[in-house]
């Protein structure tokens, strides 16, 4: 979930060594993994979007499709996968969970912050191995177009674990107090030994290890500040150890698997398509269009919030990309018209929940790539369903700014209505152009991306006029950081689902889901409750890619149309991962706004009424969701 300012504000945060305690070699050849790491997958990310494009003009204005394309963006896109995850773990921007951890003492918080590195590179050293083996097995297998062995894709998976492993000794080291570190490598390895040691236990409990793993080792360690991606990576990893005999190599497939999916490509082209359309002020021109149409109607500029997400998020696909492209424009003059800092960030957080089925959502994409649900029908199903969540929080803002005084504040003329109007228009018109190419099949839903990514540099250069060459390389490395951290996730979580299937948890689940009084109404009260529960502690990716697999199928059988099922669980997913204490959409709003989380606490009850009022209503009523289709 980016930009700017991301969802990665939850991360592994350095660990608090005195300063002048770190030593200038060390330094040093952190800027030197950083520049070997970081290059790389900025020009894999340029790669990436000129193999796309190459296919889409070859085979829809030549009509000569280029059979190798997808192979090689196939094979380019985990490297850039592993890769970016080398460079969000040396920024410290794997996805966290850091709600309980920031209360403690800040020296607490510092060693809790080492052992976050010390596990996580408990992982990646049991991993190396496993994968550097899954890629020797990988050298006979053959690609079908490019006919090269296929090791050098899986290839990726060992160079990107060994990358991170002297990426994680760097941060222990540059980061971390000795005595911090050596408490924390001796907790991390006494767990791991002890439960090495205790695996004969574990074999006689049979299916209760999936609570003892999956439930109580990815929650503890969750909540103690792990990276999401290496909670679920050590769990799955303990349980096919110690509670199974399937060999580790094993999970690295899955991994692979997980992360390879060619739908998911779409991921760092749109986040690097939503910094686009901020750096060459195409957000700009809508938020201003939009406040000279409403800005002189009490409450005005915050429809303009709500509104201006709507249209943002149909470019850029990421939350975190779309808040920081709106906040920046409209917070000063909402602050300046006597808007509470509490009350605008908690509207930014609802509007970032609203938003989630709004194509392109990284979330639709996610489903889409690990339930087989169209994407074309997620894509024009996810509109509606944001208007009715949109007007509920208009609602609201109606009813607490009913009062506000307006006399100072020029209504704008027709006139100036009509020039913002013309600047806006090429912005405005980019949602349209993407989702047109996606339903006329002028491109997939991966490929589409690049299309946006070519009109938003044309709009820059030639329209705007508005393009920092110089933020491009920068740009190039967020998108990479954050695609690696989300494919990471996906990655692991893709092993965990694995592992509970082979269980037997998902058909008990499907079951116990099935044996639920109340048929349909019941079983979609119950999904509801549940992902805004899993939307708050886990993100919203992880959920979906653990539960979606289990779920859907369920869904199905009891009749649930899976494209109105989709919008029901993304938007109770999109409520949890921006409701405070827990959601970490909520910090990542405060970090954009620069506005204490403490402070939007109380007014984000509204909204967040609001919001579960029109998830009511589309839940309720399924055409909402399928009308269009």
């Amino acid at each position: 979930m980016n930009t700017p300012v991301n969802t990665a504000d939850a991360a592994v945060h350095g660990a608090g060594r005195p300063s002048g305690a770190g030593t200038g070699w060390l330094d040093r050849l952190d800027r030197g993994i950083g520049l070997l790491v970081e290059t790389p997958a900025a020009l894999l990310v340029l790669a990436e979007v000129g193999v796309l494009l190459v296919g889409v003009i070859w085979r829809y204005l030549l009509h000569s499709p280029i059979i190798w394309s997808d192979e090689l963006a196939s094979i380019l896109f985990l490297w850039l996968a592993m890769f970016g995850s080398v460079v969000a773990l040396r920024r410290g921007e794997h996805m966290r969970m850091t709600a309980i951890v920031g209360m403690l003492q800040p020296r607490t918080q510092a060693f809790l912050d080492v052992v976050a590195i010390t596990a996580a590179l408990a992982f990646l050293l049991l991993m190396a191995e496993p994968a550097y083996e899954f890629a020797v097995e990988e050298v006979w297998v053959t690609t079908p177009a490019l006919d090269i062995p296929n090791s050098w894709r899986a290839s990726a998976l060992p160079v990107g674990f060994v990358l991170m492993i002297a990426v994680a000794l760097l941060r222990l080291a540059r980061l971390g107090r000795p005595s911090d570190v050596l408490r924390a490598v001796v907790a991390v390895t006494a767990v791991v030994g002890v439960m090495a040691l205790a695996a004969p236990l574990f074999a006689g409990l049979g299916n209760y290890n999936l609570l003892l793993f999956f439930v109580v080792g990815v929650g503890a360690m969750v909540f103690l500040g792990l990276p999401i991606a290496f909670a679920f990576g050590l769990a799955t990893f303990g349980y096919l150890a110690l509670a199974t005999s399937t060999p580790a190599i094993v999970m690295v497939g899955r991994m692979d698997e997980g992360m390879s999916h060619l739908i998911l490509l779409s991921v760092p082209l749109f986040v690097f398509l939503g910094q686009l359309i901020e750096m060459t002020g195409m957000a700009r021109a809508m938020v201003g269009f939009l406040a000279s149409l409403l800005g002189h109607v009490r409450g005005g500029l915050s429809y303009v919030l709500i509104g201006a997400m709507y249209l943002v998020s149909g470019i850029s696909g990421s939350k975190a990309a779309d808040m920081a492209a709106v906040a920046p424009v409209l917070f000063p003059e909402m602050k300046a018209r006597g808007a509470k800092p509490g009350d605008l960030v908690a509207l930014l957080s609802a509007t970032g929940a609203q938003t989630e089925t709004i194509p392109p959502s990284l979330v639709l994409i996610t489903i889409g790539s690990v339930t087989g649900v169209s994407i074309a029908a997620l894509f024009t199903g996810g509109l509606l369903p944001a208007v009715v969540l949109g007007a509920a929080l208009a609602a609201l803002v109606w009813w607490r700014y009913r009062h506000e005084d307006l006399s100072h504040v020029r209504r704008a003329s027709k006139a100036e209505i009509g020039k913002a109007f013309l600047i806006a228009l090429p912005a405005i018109a980019l949602p349209f152009i993407i989702r047109a190419a996606v339903i006329e099949g002028v491109a997939t839903a991966t490929e589409v991306s690049t299309i946006g990514i070519v009109y938003a540099v044309v709009a820059g250069l030639l329209i705007y006029r508005q393009f920092d060459w110089r933020r491009i390389y920068p740009m190039l490395v967020e998108t990479a950081s954050l695609s690696g951290a989300i494919l990471l996730i996906i990655g692991a979580a893709t092993g965990m689902a694995w592992a509970l299937t082979q269980s037997g948890f998902s058909s008990s689940l499907a079951e116990a889901m099935r044996a639920l009084p109340g048929g349909v109404p019941v079983f979609i009260v119950v999904s509801i409750i549940a992902f805004i529960v899993l939307g708050s502690v886990l993100e919203g990716i992880p959920a979906i890619v653990l539960f979606g697999p289990l779920l859907f199928p369920i869904a199905r059988q009891l009749g649930v149309h899976e494209v109105h099922y989709a919008m029901i669980v993304i938007l109770a997913m999109g409520i949890g991962l921006f409701a405070p204490p827990f959601g970490v959409g909520y910090y990542a709003a405060c970090a954009i706004s620069r506005i204490n989380p403490d402070e939007g606490m109380k007014p984000i009850i509204g909204y967040l009424v609001a919001l579960t009022i029109g998830l009511i209503v589309v839940a309720a009523v399924p055409w909402i969701s399928i009308g269009f289709l």
